[in-house]
């Protein structure tokens, strides 16, 4: 399995489709083996759930998300988990332990960019 969290350096970003990259983690049998940063290649509509599914990612986690945006992710079966918040490493961890439940913060106002998981 792999999990991308949208990331500003090492903390989970609040805005998903304008974060710095993704941390991905490549997790096996409840452990992480691996950790990678992908730069993000800018935000288009449809295009990173498109982009994350071609870099074999299962879940996305991001401190907020367009309710548009997680509409593609869940058809691309990419599974969706926002209103994290904190060190990209302790959210990765939480989700692998079962501990880290999605919000279902969805951003409506963008005009708000960067404020999206306030």
């Amino acid at each position: 399995m792999k999990i991308a969290v949208a990331s500003e350096g090492t903390y989970v970003s609040g805005d998903f489709g304008h974060c710095e990259g993704f941390t991905i983690y490549e997790v096996e049998e409840g452990k992480s083996l691996n950790k990678s940063f992908t730069q993000n290649p800018g935000h288009r509509p449809g295009f990173l759930p498109v982009f994350l599914k071609g870099l074999d990612v299962n879940v996305i986690i991001a401190g907020g998300m367009g309710e548009t945006a997680k509409q593609l992710f869940n058809e691309n079966g990419i599974e969706v988990v926002v209103g994290a918040q904190g060190l990209c490493d302790d959210v990765s961890g939480k989700y692998i332990k079962g501990e880290l439940k999605s919000t279902g913060s969805v951003c409506t106002e963008h005009q708000h960019e960067g404020h999206c998981n306030e």
